[in-house]
């Protein structure tokens, strides 16, 4: 009875809405005065939003109906749910009277067709070709300091291996554990040094040379480390099913 009216309001899943149920029926009130009717103001809509009993929620809707002059009274529920509709449609309409007086029976096939169709893969609806698409992936290239490319997708599988090396959890778990190294300190009393340089200042400038040297070692293992996921990033050979096309080599 209500599912025609309730589509045409965009309401979540009419079909499983059950008038009988006490909980669905205010639910469905409340919802129509806040996302459709807001005759009241916000502040005013608590009544029917903490209505805890049945005499509350029914006197608190009785004042609601009289407020818009509805000509039915509470006990006749579904009277009340199809006016209050009937009335939300009305204003909807009215708010969007040019775009709902465009819209014929060949239209609406039309949008419902394509809607249907649709991917649920979100890059099926971009358009890879559009200006502003390919400006958004200019401006990013440059954002992350990529090499100018004349294919746009060229530059977008760039940017895709790019955010992919650096800003996947474990790039950024590492980055956050190579800062938490750096300000360690490590004192070097407790520094074994294997060897006496038979001077104390000697030793701990030795001290000193050996922790630089494993500092060294350790930013070179980190780089080879990245050379290797960079090299592997490549030779993979990513595939997608979307409208980007070829994605790899």
């Amino acid at each position: 009875m209500f599912k025609r009216k309730l589509q045409a309001l965009d309401f979540a899943d009419p079909n499983k809405f059950d008038i009988q149920d006490d909980n669905q029926f205010r639910s469905l009130i409340l919802w129509l005065e806040d996302q459709k009717i807001r005759h009241y103001k916000i502040e005013d809509r608590a009544s029917l939003r903490n209505a805890g009993s049945n005499d509350q929620w029914n006197a608190a809707l009785h004042e609601y109906l009289s407020v818009l002059n509805c000509p039915y009274r509470t006990d006749n529920r579904r009277s009340v749910l199809d006016w209050l509709l009937g009335y939300a449609v009305r204003l909807e309409y009215g708010d969007n009277v040019e775009e709902f007086s465009n819209i014929t029976p060949e239209k609406f096939l039309e949008r419902q067709s394509q809607s249907n169709g649709q991917s649920s893969n979100p890059l099926e609806n971009l358009d890879f070709n559009d200006p502003q698409f390919k400006a958004g992936v200019t401006s990013l290239s440059m954002m992350l300091k990529i090499p100018p490319h004349d294919n746009h997708l060229e530059m977008l599988k760039a940017i895709c291996l790019l955010v992919s090396e650096k800003f996947s959890p474990h790039a950024i778990s590492a980055i956050a554990q190579s800062a938490k190294d750096e300000n360690e300190l490590i004192p070097l009393d407790q520094t074994a040094l294997g060897f006496e340089a038979g001077d104390m200042i000697m030793t701990e400038v030795a001290k000193i040379l050996r922790l630089l040297h494993i500092r060294d070692l350790r930013d070179l293992q980190t780089k080879i480390n990245a050379a290797i996921v960079a090299v592997q990033a490549i030779t993979a050979n990513p595939k997608t099913d979307s409208r980007l096309g070829k994605v790899g080599r």
